[in-house]
């Protein structure tokens, strides 16, 4: 894999950027923060005199190799730099931790930071809960300018920043090799392509079992975005403040259709109770494709290690080939120990952090650890290039419930056979109302 540049990292960001789809991008001046908080970052720079113990809540799964990393090099690592320090790491399901968070504002019962999907903290900055870096920490600027631009620009929100970037990720098309060979196929360049593939390769295997061309665990955002972006459809307006022509335009209830005929024809499989579980259904030959992220290459390794397949761009449609920007933030509670907090965010993205977690298949946003030698030698060119041109979901706070009613009309429409343009239009409404909230 060649090396990678900043230049091209940024200029990355700058590219999402220019499509409307990330916050604005910029580091805050040094010279701007607060005097105030210029003070606790003096203070940070010392080691805590009295015990603390820094409650850190995360949703790193208990068995991963990323969990184990956290609990078993990073924490103890952070503790023997930091004399008196105890970090109480918390883990909660992805669902459950957003929840989790809500609840205990309401309580006052937060922990000091806690790992965040990109996508929550515009809604945790409305509520009040997250501090502005940039304004409370003096030292703000050094943190920002080591790590990806186009990553940070997610914890950007009205020209200051409630987070620092913790990792980055988008998907990528994962196809069954040997079933493309037997089938005289190679992996689909375009959405039709894509289409056409799918109908072909479902139906019954040798073994008489049913197979299905396209595997999706879900109908959230999430899983449906890069579909419904990759054939020119759109959720918001660019400036995300209206739904309507946009959620329900003709481009988006073409895209949603797709995916319902595909369901239709017994081609498309995985959000049901009781489907096997992608990565099963994936190494046993029952499905065909699927897209997923840089976890699924280690995931595959460890489960099916002798399985072929190969990763290509999903399929370029009317929008070109858009996937869709994930990734975590690490974000600080304003009931937080500020001193100890900080120190714990800037270890978690400094180089030593980031490198274990590129061991573990998190794509880093340390500039450093990208043009490292876990990087180099890691298979993540595909994701690499297909964050240059992948969206993030829109930076509002009322995303979350928006993508609720949005999982709630794809379900609505890909299982139980609802009109698609009428269920949109339903559904635009739905979200013009909660954008003005």
């Amino acid at each position: 894999m060649k090396k990678i540049s900043r230049r091209s990292f940024l200029a990355a960001g700058a590219a999402c950027a220019a499509a409307g789809v990330l916050s604005a991008c910029g580091a805050s001046s040094a010279s701007t923060a607060a005097s105030s908080g210029a003070s606790a970052s003096s203070s940070a720079q010392a080691a805590p005199q009295q015990p603390v113990t820094l409650n850190f809540w995360h949703n790193y799964s208990a068995q991963s190799a990323e969990n184990d990393t956290l609990m078993n090099t990073l924490i103890p690592k952070f503790q023997e730099e930091n004399p008196g320090v105890t970090v109480n790491a918390v883990f909660h399901e992805w669902a459950d931790l957003h929840d989790k968070i809500l609840v205990s504002a309401s309580s006052n019962s937060l922990p000091d930071v806690a790992r965040l999907d990109i996508a929550w903290v515009p809604e945790f900055q409305k509520a009040g809960i997250l501090t502005a870096l940039d304004e409370a920490m003096g030292d703000f600027s050094d943190s920002n300018s080591a790590l990806l631009e186009s990553a940070m620009s997610t914890a950007n929100i009205e020209g200051h920043y409630y987070a620092l970037a913790l990792n980055t990720n988008t998907k990528i098309m994962y196809y069954n090799q040997q079933a493309f060979d037997d089938a005289g196929l190679s992996a689909p360049a375009t959405m039709d392509e894509f289409v056409a593939d799918v109908k072909k390769l479902s139906g019954k295997n040798a073994a008489g079992q049913q197979v299905w061309g396209l595997t999706e665990p879900a109908l959230a955002g999430w899983n449906v975005l890069p579909y419904i972006w990759s054939c020119g459809g759109s959720i918001t307006s660019d400036d995300y403040m209206k739904a309507t022509g946009y959620l329900n335009s003709a481009a988006t209830v073409k895209a949603v259709q797709m995916l319902a005929d595909m369901y239709a024809g017994g081609e498309l499989c995985g959000f049901n109770s009781g489907d096997t579980p992608m990565t099963d259904g994936f190494g046993t030959g029952r499905y065909m494709m699927l897209l997923e992220g840089p976890w699924k290459t280690a995931e595959m390794a460890g489960a099916y290690p002798d399985f072929k397949y190969g990763t290509c761009e999903i399929p370029a449609g009317e929008g070109g080939s858009v996937s869709v920007l994930g990734g975590e933030d690490i974000g600080m509670f304003t009931s937080a120990n500020q001193e100890v907090a900080w120190k714990f965010m800037q270890f978690m993205t400094d180089e030593f952090a980031q490198e274990e977690m590129a061991k573990c298949g998190q794509i880093p946003v340390n500039i450093n650890t990208l043009q490292g030698e876990t990087v180099q030698n890691a298979d993540y060119a595909p994701y690499l290039e297909a964050i240059t041109t992948a969206k993030a979901r829109p930076p509002v706070a009322s995303w979350s419930e928006i993508d609720d009613a949005l999982t709630s009309a794809m379900t609505s429409i890909i299982k139980d056979g609802a009109d698609v343009q009428k269920t949109l239009d339903t559904l635009a409404q739905q979200a013009d109302a909660l954008l003005a909230e």
